[in-house]
């Protein structure tokens, strides 16, 4: 009869315990600062936008404007980092070595008329290198690995599948390009680690001893109207900051300032934190 007795104690006890309500397991999100110092850094550049930076060691978002950087836009040149990895992915492209030929017909900048490796038409933004890799890649093969790259909202098929981030209604916003990059940093993305290693050199714009700077210009023109991007992450000793751009010129700015802008205002941001 003791046998039972301490049976039912146990049952019991067990009861009582599982009764209890559980605690939810509360996960932090990032914290969002407005850094209204980035406006003059904005205005002294005669453009209008926002600075979106990400501080990965405090889990901190910096931003003049979180409305802007919510909106989503074409992606523009910056659609070259996706873009790149799809190419090293499907083994149309084999390093950052591999050569786009020139066809001899005539291009916008005389830099692009010329045969170049995959790094230098990444840096210097060959849209005619890019669009001949669209082409191989196809729609379908477009589509899929987007959906695993998660990179926006991409409007791709047969009819645009050289122009989709140029044109149209392809859109991504300040967010969603460091959420990609982030993912890309912490090994996060579906693809191999080669590639991974590949793109991490390619990217790379400065490199100091105490810091490494890598990132991606963009610049989508519709109907006269000019918007702007910088988007990567910069490294320093002991701090990692992602960043994303979108700029757009104010009236009577020349168009070769607003060009060099995109990076001023964002390193000049960045100073403000480190």
């Amino acid at each position: 009869m003791y046998q039972y007795f301490s049976v039912a104690i146990l049952i019991l006890a067990l009861s009582c315990t599982n009764s209890q309500p559980k605690k939810q397991i509360e996960i932090a999100g990032p914290k969002e600062e407005i850094k209204t110092e980035f406006h003059p850094i904005l205005d002294s550049a005669n453009v209008r936008g926002a600075i979106l930076i990400y501080e990965l060691q405090t889990n901190t978002y910096y931003s003049n404007e979180y409305h802007w950087a919510q909106s989503g836009r074409l992606p523009a040149s910056t659609f070259k980092i996706p873009h790149s990895i799809i190419g090293l992915e499907t083994a149309l492209l084999k390093d950052d070595s591999t050569i786009f030929y020139w066809d001899q017909k005539p291009r916008t900048f005389a830099s692009w008329e010329q045969d170049l490796s995959l790094k230098k038409a990444f840096h210097y933004s060959c849209v005619p290198c890019y669009q001949e890799l669209a082409r191989k890649i196809g729609a379908k093969r477009m589509k899929k690995h987007l959906a695993k790259l998660n990179f926006g909202e991409m409007q791709v098929d047969s009819s645009n599948i050289d122009l989709f981030w140029l044109e149209g209604n392809s859109k991504i916003s300040q967010f969603d390009q460091i959420d990609f990059l982030k993912r890309f940093y912490q090994d996060q993305l579906p693809i191999r680690a080669r590639t991974k290693e590949i793109m991490s050199r390619m990217m790379i714009i400065t490199q100091e001893e105490d810091y490494i700077l890598r990132g991606k210009t963009g610049w989508a023109s519709r109907d006269g109207d000019h918007n702007g991007w910088f988007v990567g992450y910069l490294e320093s000793k002991d701090k990692t900051y992602f960043f994303a751009t979108n700029i757009v010129p104010k009236e009577g700015l020349e168009l070769d300032k607003f060009t060099a802008a995109r990076k001023e205002v964002t390193l000049k941001a960045i100073d403000l934190l480190l």
